[in-house]
């Protein structure tokens, strides 16, 4: 049942915005992190707001199995690489960045 209206509210946000699947889950792993950072104060060099990503996507992914009956594993990579490149790459981007000296 919570999957049928899961997966409804998604192609509304589809078929609502005409974007493509695969952009989707960029912008949705890239708000979820911002979202994140805000809620924890945390920094985006910790893995805290990434975890948030990552947990989310879980979610998604699972209810995406339990709607459709079996993994599709094509779809579901596509989507976990697609959600989680950028906020990966701006979280290691950040730890990695040199300090500045302070005045």
């Amino acid at each position: 049942m919570i999957p049928a209206y899961y997966h409804r509210f998604i192609d509304w946000i589809g078929d609502g915005t005409g974007l493509p699947d695969t952009l989707l889950h960029v912008h949705a792993g890239m708000a979820i992190l911002m979202l994140a950072r805000i809620a924890t104060r945390r920094s985006l060099g910790s893995f805290v707001p990434l975890a948030f990503v990552a947990l989310a996507e879980g979610a998604n992914e699972v209810l995406d199995r339990m709607h459709f009956g079996s993994w599709r594993w094509p779809d579901t990579t596509s989507d976990i690489v697609n959600t989680l490149f950028w906020p990966t790459a701006i979280c290691i981007g950040v730890r990695l960045r040199p300090l500045g000296r302070r005045r």
